[in-house]
């Protein structure tokens, strides 16, 4: 590769630094001056002053959705997908473009990702008619999209621990499963006999309406918007296997229960209310009241641990569940964003009751939950995922 000449490198400062550069005596011309114009609507909406080319920068994206329309149109043909979606996030956070989103003609220009996802449901309530039908198309692209990346490590994982949990070594005739049993026994065929000897039969198990129990016990505040998007996915994943009952409840200061609405992720994400307070302790009591056979359930607790409500009777109830049998778990994220804000204190108290505490990203998700299926150490499997715990935590079985 040629060496860069210090007109390149003073063209890449340029664009880097923005128009404060300008005294790098770097002129910019047609796509970087496009480029440049762009990103100084969302990062300098109130400079003024010339980009190169003699194209004048604009203060901000302006007050209209065909503005905001010609600005998301740029960035998706300068930009690679994953930079268009946090340009986006930050237009959204910085020009507070909420009220934008209203108008179809304007979500139908924005790339969808998890981010728009959250703002869209979070603002369903003040969408007209035809901007929330807009709106659910984009948030079922979006949920679609990650079903296909998500589901099939989720079934894969989660059946694969059960199956193993449940593989009978003494099965009855009519149980048998043949052809592991024979795969087994392969050693001990017999020549003189052309068969083999089954010395160790498989079975398929005796069957159960669920082997296990999951109950996805959600905190719909502002900052956990993207984890109720994933718990919403997941939930919906897991409601489709036969061997698991899943139960999803989302709550604020009030608590709603989503389960009856898991075979369709979309109208489950349009049944939770981002925002708002939280009240752990009434959320986790109504979660107790769902448990029917505590030594076959997880209880997945997707929580900042920021508690509104009763604190003492929150960790009244999470020893109830554990004394009882219960897995707990409690996710302090479930996103791709790393380490969130928490409440430490709180953190500490779930893991002095043998509770796992950490942040998980939504691929580690279904190894996540398979471990807990076959109840091994979390804090190894933590440890074999480079999994951090809450700083201060040990995560405990």
């Amino acid at each position: 590769m040629a060496p860069r000449t210090d007109d390149e490198r003073l063209r890449r400062w340029r664009l880097v630094l923005g128009g404060d550069a300008d005294g790098t005596g770097a002129g910019l011309q047609g796509d970087d001056a496009n480029i440049d114009a762009a990103l100084a609507q969302l990062y300098n909406p109130g400079g003024g002053g010339g980009g190169g080319g003699g194209k004048g920068r604009r203060g901000g994206l302006g007050g209209s959705a065909p503005n905001v329309a010609r600005w998301l149109g740029d960035i998706r043909k300068y930009f690679p997908r994953p930079v268009v979606q946090l340009l986006q996030k930050d237009a959204i956070e910085r020009l507070d473009l909420r009220a934008m989103l209203a108008q179809p003609e304007l979500l139908e220009a924005v790339e969808p990702d998890i981010h728009l996802v959250a703002n869209l449901l979070s603002l369903r309530q003040a969408l007209p008619g035809e901007s929330l039908e807009t709106a659910r198309l984009v948030v079922r692209k979006v949920v679609e999209e990650l079903e296909r990346k998500l589901a099939s490590p989720m079934r894969q994982a989660v059946m694969g621990s059960l199956n193993r949990a449940v593989r009978n070594r003494r099965p009855r005739h009519n149980e048998i499963d043949w052809n592991r049993t024979i795969r087994a026994n392969l050693r001990h065929f017999q020549p003189d006999y052309q068969t083999i000897i089954p010395e160790v039969r498989i079975g398929y198990g005796r069957k159960r309406q669920a082997l296990r129990e999951i109950v996805l016990c959600v905190d719909q505040s502002g900052s956990m918007a993207s984890s109720v998007v994933y718990a919403g996915i997941f939930g919906a994943v897991l409601a489709s296997l036969p061997a698991v009952k899943t139960s999803i409840v989302v709550f604020d200061t009030a608590v709603v229960d989503l389960t009856a609405e898991l075979h369709d992720p979309v109208e489950l994400l349009f049944g939770t209310q981002l925002g708002g307070g939280t009240d752990i302790h009434r959320a986790l009591t109504y979660c107790q009241g769902l448990i029917r056979q505590p030594g076959e359930t997880i209880l997945v607790l997707i929580s900042d641990l920021f508690e509104g409500g009763d604190r003492e009777g929150m960790f009244r109830v999470l020893g109830s569940l554990a004394s009882s049998g219960v897995q707990v778990i409690g996710l302090l994220a479930l996103n791709d964003e790393g380490a969130p804000c928490y409440d430490h204190e709180h953190a500490r108290r779930m893991a002095a009751l043998q509770m796992p505490v950490f942040a998980c990203t939504p691929d580690l998700f279904p190894d996540l939950m398979a471990a807990a299926i076959s109840r091994q150490d979390l804090r190894q499997w933590a440890a074999a995922h480079d999994v951090v715990a809450a700083r201060g935590i040990e995560a405990g079985p």
